[in-house]
């Protein structure tokens, strides 16, 4: 009986929203009322969650659409996420969280640098928790989803389930509860079932608190790497110079690999030659090789993905002051710095082609305004951030 008067509160709630509120969506947010019920979820709990809701996110749906048309080259993808500002910044971090850094290696046996680079990959170091363009009310968006994203709803729906008993559990209040467009968390981007399974009350203050609290956010990650059979005081994989010829496929010790004339590319010996790896050529045989160890695989627990697993161990090891690539990526152009980049977007921008953030990142963005730059010039257009097309801006 209780639930069924909660249930017509909200529905009452809902009806009275403004004029532009989507009744279809209100219908569907008073009707998912009962099945978060079963799941445990109070009519409370509920009526805080989505009071203020009564249409949905249309950049959410936007977003969810959205398919990019360019298919980013290896080398792009890494120069976007593994620079010189992502390693100032990490080592930065590593000395001003380092008490923090200290106790979960300690407890977690999750290397610091691993940490720190999840960090930057996944949220800036923080920073795009700053961003109210980006930062959206995750219930919202997972009941968007959820209601007008066919493909996604069933994630959608037990992310939010999972959403509304994080809220619940008090570890966040509803105005905090933020998250992307797809409903990735706080410092180090927990979905909210990834959260339930491994988030950490690391400061103690009695909340998991993933949003506002570092060292919860990085124990976290921590928490969840561990849990995934990371292997304490082993690297994630070793850059290799290969061997002309074929070489066989599958997982192979180091030591074997080394009979096969796989070499490190530092000139340096391997470090446990039983340990078991992976011989992996991102960029084709020109770019640059690895051997892929168990904690490389671990990372893919993460995000399921070879290029950000990679990413992740070879910025972890810049800021480590590891060094980096030995063989660099193959680029059809000369490579600019972090800061020429930024010098790069400015100068479009000056000259009328961007309209976007002069941030170090290239994107779909400063691809289009590379390319309508060099058409106007007579260049080929193929939106390369090149020193070739910086010396064409600086000469403007």
């Amino acid at each position: 009986m209780m639930l069924a008067a909660a249930g017509f509160s909200v529905a009452f709630a809902l009806a009275a929203g403004p004029a532009s509120a989507d009744a279809g969506f209100q219908q569907w947010v008073a009707s998912f009322r009962s099945v978060a019920a079963k799941s445990g979820v109070s009519g409370n709990t509920y009526d805080r969650a989505f009071r203020g809701i009564t249409a949905p996110d249309p950049e959410v749906l936007e977003k969810a659409r959205y398919q990019p048309e360019f298919t980013a080259p290896v080398w792009d993808y890494f120069d976007n996420r593994v620079h010189e500002n992502s390693v100032a910044v990490g080592r930065e971090m590593a000395r001003k969280w380092k008490p923090w850094l200290d106790r979960i290696e300690a407890r977690y046996g999750v290397d610091r640098y691993i940490l720190l680079s999840i960090w930057s990959m996944e949220s800036n170091y923080g920073e795009i928790l700053k961003n109210d363009k980006v930062m959206r009310n995750v219930v919202r968006s997972l009941a968007t989803l959820a209601y007008g994203d066919k493909r996604r709803a069933k994630f959608a729906r037990t992310q939010l389930i999972a959403a509304l008993k994080i809220l619940q559990s008090g570890d966040i209040d509803e105005s905090h509860l933020t998250g992307s467009w797809a409903g990735a968390m706080g410092h180090t981007q927990f979905i909210p079932t990834s959260y339930q399974a491994y988030a950490v009350d690391a400061d103690g203050n009695g909340r998991r608190d993933i949003w506002t609290s570092v060292p919860d956010a990085l124990a976290t990650a921590a928490n969840l790497l561990r849990k995934n059979g990371w292997q304490s005081g082993k690297t994630w994989g070793y850059e290799v110079v290969i061997p002309a010829g074929k070489l066989p496929a599958g997982s192979k010790t180091l030591a074997q690999w080394e009979s096969l004339g796989v070499e490190r590319a530092n000139g340096k010996a391997f470090r446990r030659g039983g340990d078991k790896a992976e011989l992996k050529v991102p960029d084709g045989r020109g770019g640059p090789a690895f051997l892929m160890t168990k904690n490389f695989y671990v990372l893919k627990n993460y995000n399921n993905a070879d290029k950000y697993a990679l990413a992740v161990g070879l910025l972890a090891d810049e800021i480590a002051g590891h060094g980096g690539l030995v063989q660099d990526w193959k680029r059809p152009f000369t490579k600019l710095s972090f800061e020429e980049k930024q010098e790069l977007q400015q100068r479009l921008s000056a000259n009328g082609y961007y309209d976007g953030k002069a941030d170090g990142k290239i994107g779909d963005g400063s691809r289009s305004a590379i390319k309508a730059f060099q058409a106007q010039m007579g260049l080929t257009q193929d939106g390369h951030p090149s020193k070739e097309v910086l010396k064409f801006l600086r000469g403007r």
